[in-house]
């Protein structure tokens, strides 16, 4: 049987009913390697969110927290840190940015955006320091539970191209400077992570123009939460 039509006002309230349910929070994660572009996106994303008149938290890793900043300081200087301190010192950052920042944001409703989040460990740490994917797993599950993001947009370009580009902002971090191998191997895991978790990751060519690339950020954005911006047909 078909349904009967509505009115404008009927459909008005269909599409508030099917936009974001019991106030729910949305919480969007960006990923990549180095020199992918994320700063811009970030801006450009948070822009466009804000100007559906939502609440939102930005954020990043690791950080968020004036621990979490901490540990980014250390994380990124010239210390000598082994792999495995280096992905306690991430999930200590982390478990602290859920509790404090990413949870409360999301049980009030409010929308999250984070540069990196969990994908970024089995990247960093599991592809580029070849730890095994067994202890970040089990730091997952101890630090965020079933705190999975509704949308993670991950960059991705050749590690040469985004070696050039970082070249061009000063002195290299640990991570930018850690050379060719670790960053392929990175970039590798970020794409095995994309086949793993279609649904939720899309990969967005970020080899192309900035301008081009925003745009399909933008777009995939757009698409993913009609009904919470408020597109009905």
């Amino acid at each position: 049987m078909n349904s009967p039509a509505h009115s404008p006002i009927t459909n008005g309230l269909l599409c508030a009913i099917r936009s974001n349910p019991m106030n729910k929070g949305r919480f969007i994660t960006l990923e990549g390697g180095e020199g992918v572009g994320k700063t811009s996106a970030l801006t450009v994303l948070a822009q466009t969110i804000r100007d559906r008149g939502i609440d939102l938290v930005v954020t990043r890793e690791p950080g968020g927290t004036p621990l979490g900043e901490r540990l980014r300081e250390l994380l990124l200087g010239s210390w000598n840190v082994c792999p495995e301190a280096e992905l306690m010192m991430i999930f200590a950052a982390r478990v602290q940015h859920v509790q404090e920042v990413i949870g409360p944001a999301l049980d009030a409703g409010r929308w999250v955006l984070s540069d990196r989040f969990v994908d970024a460990s089995y990247a960093y740490q599991g592809g580029g320091r070849l730890l095994p994917k067994e202890p970040i797993r089990m730091l997952e599950e101890l630090a965020i539970r079933d705190m999975q993001p509704d949308l993670t947009l991950l960059l991705d370009a050749p590690v040469e191209v985004g070696l050039q580009r970082v070249n061009h902002r000063g002195p290299l971090d640990r991570f930018e400077s850690a050379g060719l191998g670790f960053l392929e191997r990175v970039r590798a895991a970020y794409l095995q992570r994309a086949r793993e978790f279609p649904d939720r990751i899309c990969v967005v060519d970020a080899g192309r123009p900035p301008e081009i690339v925003l745009g399909d950020l933008v777009t995939t954005l757009n698409d993913r939460f009609a009904n919470d911006f408020g597109y009905c047909g």
